[in-house]
């Protein structure tokens, strides 16, 4: 059973009210500063996970493997490191400095994605990429419960969808730099340019960002004790919309990473393209339908959240059911210009769920469990989404064996896993209203 709503007076020694500066404006000027540098490290973040799919078949030729191996690659070799790290991050997130964990961690990536570029084997690659995935599950759960502190709940799906656009401006610009480095360079110094920049904006983070009072945003003193990790599972995979909205942003996920991670080989397999000529259509593809689509989500949702309780739910939804015609399109298309440009809908539409789904985690849980909260969250569709999504789509092309395998196997795990997800997202709208109460039951 969730422990008494009473309320604690936070010790200001203690590790979970961590030090922080001066009074902060909630929703300020420099509330603004914050996400803009989360938002810049969100892009790295992306940049350095997404650029292994622009460089997947340069990779694939030059270390002589299979389909499967490299869906393992993009798959599981980064997924279950970064989910598994990303729970004892998150809490120590929940009782350390914040913006303190986000800087090694973006250091610890950005050096392991240049070290990418010294890869002798298969082997190397993907030790390689399980440090990457290491030091990214230290990015967003301490970044999601800072930006819960510095806004207040009513804004919450537009400021963490505003965070969550770094996702599709870091895949974007590592589509066209990948591409286009690959084609000058080599995939080898694609990875070592892409990844060292990452250190200098890791200073940024430790000396400009500041830290807030937990629970600053709600106006209220987050309690000093520290929750489990166990208590956090139970307390979010027990309520009907914890479940629901993790196993709906894990279906949308699975769709989501496997088009990423494979859609580059259909378009050069399929369509005859390079890595450089097809990284500069994906950037703004994916950058801009991404972002438009994730921002647009947030945005509508808290505007009609103020009359329906339930609208991040079935925004959520509305986007997952209107994408998959459009991904349908771009895979069975034959001329590659339609087929683009029908990838760019598809792409607004499919990250319209991540700011409302995201902030609907965020409002379940009390402060002092956000970080946690969130990293359980991830830690679901990480291993549903980013694990098996692209491994599935590896395996099926090898099994299905014809030259054109990758479009079916894409076509299958597209549709099939996007209406999925829409019902979870249904399911969800059923229940939340009743289960916002939780927070208040926890305290």
């Amino acid at each position: 059973m969730p422990p008494s709503s009473q309320e604690e007076t936070p010790d200001q020694n203690s590790p979970v009210s961590q030090p922080h500066d001066a009074p902060i404006e909630v929703g300020g000027p420099y509330a603004y500063y914050v996400l803009a540098v989360l938002f810049v490290v969100y892009v790295f973040n992306f940049i350095d996970r997404q650029i292994l799919a622009i460089l997947l078949q340069p990779i694939k030729e030059d270390l002589q493997v299979s389909d499967t191996a490299m869906g393992f690659l993009t798959g599981f070799a980064f997924a279950v490191f970064y989910a598994i790290a990303g729970l004892p991050l998150a809490r120590v997130a929940d009782r350390w400095v914040r913006r303190s964990l986000i800087a090694l961690s973006l250091a610890t990536w950005s050096l392991m994605t240049a070290a990418s570029g010294l890869s002798r084997n298969f082997t190397d690659l993907a030790l390689a990429r399980v440090g990457v995935g290491i030091g990214e599950a230290g990015c967003t759960p301490p970044a999601h419960s800072l930006l819960s502190d510095y806004f207040p709940p009513e804004k919450r799906a537009t400021v963490l969808a505003v965070y969550a656009c770094g996702i599709y401006v870091g895949v974007g610009l590592g589509f066209w730099l990948g591409g286009w480095l690959n084609d000058a360079f080599g995939w080898r110094v694609a990875f070592m340019v892409i990844g060292l920049p990452g250190v200098a904006m890791a200073v940024v983070v430790r000396f400009t960002v500041r830290e807030p009072p937990r629970g600053m945003s709600e106006r209220t003193a987050a309690t000093s004790r520290a929750y489990g990790l166990g208590e956090t599972w139970r307390f979010l995979t027990r309520l009907p919309s914890g479940r629901r909205i993790s196993l709906a942003a894990a279906f949308q996920a699975f769709v989501g990473y496997g088009l990423a991670a494979w859609i580059p080989a259909f378009f050069i397999r399929l369509h005859g393209m390079t890595p450089g000529e097809l990284g500069l259509w994906l950037s703004w593809i994916t950058g801009i339908g991404g972002a438009i689509g994730a921002f647009s989500g947030g945005w509508l949702a808290d505007r009609w959240v103020r009359d329906q309780p339930k609208a991040r739910a079935y925004i959520s939804l509305v986007g997952a059911l209107c994408s998959t015609p459009f991904i349908v399109a771009a895979l069975v298309l034959d001329n590659t210009t339609l087929a683009l440009l029908s990838f760019f809908p598809a792409n607004v539409f499919g990250t319209m769920w991540i700011g409302p789904a995201s902030s609907i985690v965020q409002d379940l849980a009390p402060p002092a469990m956000r970080a946690t909260a969130s990293a359980v969250f991830i830690f679901i569709l990480t291993m549903i989404g980013l694990g098996a999504g692209p491994q599935t789509v590896g395996i099926l092309n090898d099994l299905i064996g014809t030259p054109d395998a990758i479009r079916y196997s894409l076509l299958g795990v597209g549709v099939s896993t996007s209406l999925l997800s829409a019902v979870f997202f249904w399911l969800t709208g059923k229940t939340l209203e009743q289960d916002l109460t939780a927070k208040q039951r926890l305290g």
